[in-house]
């Protein structure tokens, strides 16, 4: 099982570049507060202390992190609702939107725009989700042989090596133990999260396609009520 490819990379390299101008820590705070609406203690709630980390990864402040709990508690904070929206990229690519947001109406709209400006279009719910496989994905600071037995005696489904470090699939309930499990196994998580992995990637090879690709995916991911954006693209093709 692959999802990943020169999207994911970017992707990274992306929110990195972002939570050094702050940019990111909008987004991560609305995960934080849903994640937080199970409950705030995040050692009874996994998906609080995944959220949490991820902020910590893009040192975010811990001031703002507790504010984003704090916002569960606070009755004239704006709702934040979850939404999951479909589209097809340039040349047909799949791709899934995740979105958190205190109104739909003006967000629905501009994921439609940044799609249609750039090649794609939106589609019906269903029509690309198929494509896909909600797992848990582990990103791990390790290779070898023997890394790879630790991590599936873990509990993973599944792992591979990509670009110097392993990359751990797991069900999507099985996430935070898994998790848990490599840290106490001695193994450094990069990083840990919910995603949407492609049941058969769709590889675009071609330097021209490949840049539509990725422009498309790099508008979605600069709205602000963008959580995630997910795409069954394989980028394999050199872009500059």
């Amino acid at each position: 099982m692959s999802g990943h490819s020169k999207w994911s990379t970017i992707k990274r390299e992306k929110g990195a570049k972002d939570a050094k101008r702050g940019v990111v820590f909008t987004k991560i705070g609305n995960l934080i507060a849903i994640a937080a609406r199970s409950g705030i203690d995040p050692t009874m709630n996994s998906s609080l202390a995944l959220a949490i980390e991820k902020a910590k990864q893009a040192n975010m402040p811990a001031a703002n992190i507790q504010r984003a709990i704090d916002r569960v508690a606070d009755k004239n904070a704006a709702v934040l609702e979850e939404a999951t929206y479909e589209a097809y990229g340039p040349g047909g690519i799949g791709i899934i939107v995740e979105v958190a947001t205190d109104n739909k109406n003006r967000t629905y709209p501009e994921v439609r725009s940044a799609l249609t400006k750039n090649g794609g279009t939106m589609a019906e719910p269903g029509s690309v989700a198929f494509q896909f496989a909600r797992k848990g994905v582990i990103r791990v600071a390790a290779t070898g042989e023997d890394a790879l037995l630790t991590i599936l005696d873990a509990g993973a489904e599944d792992a591979v090596e990509e670009d110097g470090e392993i990359v751990v699939y797991t069900d999507q309930k099985e996430l935070a133990k898994v998790r848990t499990g490599l840290i106490d196994a001695g193994l450094e998580v990069n990083e840990a999260d919910l995603q949407y992995v492609p049941n058969a990637p769709v590889e675009v090879s071609d330097p021209e396609a490949a840049r539509k690709a990725l422009k498309v995916l790099d508008a979605l991911d600069d709205l602000d009520d963008v959580v995630n954006v997910h795409t069954n693209a394989d980028i394999t093709a050199d872009v500059e």
